[in-house]
């Protein structure tokens, strides 16, 4: 708890506009403090390389070294989507399964989260409503620690060579931009950055994000008629027309979804960022069809006015290389069923470093972190959870040194 606490003070945001990497400075912050503590717990090989990627190394214990090198991920940034600067994360012991006002404006109430009412007697951390908490994906950091942690202060617990890699920027879907893949010996990985326990994440959506920019044609306003084509509401059009019934908040499970970023401009020039996502590859081409039956829709309604589309891929679907692998995922729920707990099999509605990861050639998995309602003011982690947690690390890495 203390090692979570002490990283979510950390401000660690990171910026989907800037390029660089990391986007932000405080990145850095934390990974400075998570490789002397590294060093601190004895582990030998610790590198932070010139991009803030973390790749360490814990070596097998005698008579273990050819079992087979398994990693740990998680990742050091938080989203952008509420202020993650000067978090004041609050410890709530014995958690009495009442509503709990977190600030004037956001309460905290089992009516509308349900999950805190399998909670109750529970130690949670909340926020104060001014902020996220950083549980997405600090608790995953602060579960890899402990597990290493307990592993050496265990030289009895006996396992094969463990890979340690901590990244940047996992929000901005550029968090395995810069990995030095080459220095990664795992053949198998797993990333701490899922939820709810005992939830495992085999698949992800394939996920692209779509730039549609609007070129206006503009005269005085006051002699626009006939000869006007306004960038903004071009803009505004476009967004208009994309289906209610497929965007975030009318979906969940298998379904896909498109949904607008951020949208910006004047009467010259306009711009959005759409992001579109899909289990099916064959229904994200359908989608990114149809953005473009959009785009001429409105140059038809905007005479002079035109659109421009640029269709980046993020991730794809890790499922198919997930299960040509089926030995990782069986280790990963005999590791659950050690703990005590029956694993529950769920897609991701976004993607993982772990996505990435395993369209590299590393088939990663991703395991639960306790952590709850990510992104937003409501923000909260179980103690249990995120113990339950540390607990699966630790037989996981003792089942594969088998």
């Amino acid at each position: 708890m203390n090692r979570f606490i002490s990283y979510v003070k950390v401000d660690t945001q990171s910026n989907r506009h800037n390029e660089e990497t990391p986007t932000t400075k405080g990145q850095w912050d934390l990974a400075r403090k998570l490789e002397r503590e590294l060093r601190e717990l004895g582990v030998p090989s610790v590198e932070l390389n010139d991009k803030c990627y973390i790749i360490a190394r814990l070596p097998p214990s005698p008579g273990k070294e050819k079992a087979p090198c398994i990693g740990l991920m998680a990742h050091m940034d938080t989203a952008s989507d509420v202020s993650g600067s000067d978090v004041h994360p609050r410890i709530i012991r014995n958690y009495d399964g009442k509503a709990v006002q977190l600030s004037e404006q956001y309460v905290l109430d089992p009516a509308e989260f349900p999950d805190l009412a399998d909670h109750v007697d529970d130690t949670i951390v909340v926020t104060d409503g001014s902020t996220l908490l950083g549980a997405d994906d600090k608790a995953g950091v602060a579960e890899v620690m402990t597990a290493i942690h307990w592993l050496i202060s265990h030289p009895e617990l006996e396992h094969g060579p463990i890979d340690i890699y901590f990244t940047p920027d996992e929000e901005t879907g550029k968090g395995m931009d810069n990995f030095p893949l080459q220095k990664a010996k795992a053949l198998a990985c797993y990333t701490l950055d899922g939820g709810k326990a005992p939830e495992v994440e085999a698949e992800c959506f394939n996920a692209y994000a779509v730039k549609a920019e609007f070129f206006g044609k503009v005269i005085h306003i006051g002699a626009a008629r006939g000869k006007f084509a306004n960038a903004v509401a071009m803009a505004a059009s476009f967004i208009g027309l994309l289906p209610r019934s497929e965007s975030p908040e009318a979906t969940d499970g298998w379904y896909g979804y498109y949904c607008p970023i951020e949208v910006s401009g004047n009467l010259d020039y306009a711009w959005t960022e759409v992001y579109l996502r899909d289990f099916s590859s064959e229904r994200m081409e359908e989608r990114a069809a149809a953005l473009k039956v959009f785009a001429d829709a409105v140059e038809a309604q905007f005479p002079g006015g035109q659109v421009k589309l640029t269709v980046t891929k993020q991730y794809l679907n890790m499922k198919q290389k997930l299960d040509s692998r089926p030995e990782v995922l069986e280790k990963l729920n005999r590791a659950i069923r050690t703990a005590g707990c029956e694993p529950v099999m769920k897609p991701i509605r976004g993607g993982t470093d772990g996505s990435r990861l395993t369209e590299m050639g590393i088939p990663t998995p991703n395991l639960f972190t306790g952590g709850y309602n990510y992104h937003s003011r409501t923000e909260w982690a179980s103690l249990s959870e995120m113990s339950l947690a540390v607990e699966t690390v630790v037989n996981l890495v003792l089942i594969w040194a088998e």
